[in-house]
């Protein structure tokens, strides 16, 4: 598990911004969100091609010219 160190004179609140921005990059959080049920295998395969098919989606939009308007 990620930990700070509390420096001398240091705010709590910069404290505590700073520990959730390492949780955030570890990725802590979301690991725990996704453990939090089990999920069957077929599940999470679905899942993650749904996901694959959006990012391709949003590559292939970006990717493209926008429609002429005349």
């Amino acid at each position: 598990m990620p930990g700070i160190r509390v420096k001398e004179n240091e705010p709590f609140e910069v404290a505590i911004r700073r520990f959730k921005r390492t949780i955030e990059k570890t990725g802590v959080l979301t690991e725990l969100r996704s453990r939090e049920f089990y999920e069957k295998p077929t599940a999470e395969r679905k899942r993650k091609l749904a996901a694959a098919v959006k990012r391709n989606h949003k590559r292939l939009r970006s990717q493209t010219l926008p429609p002429k308007l005349y």
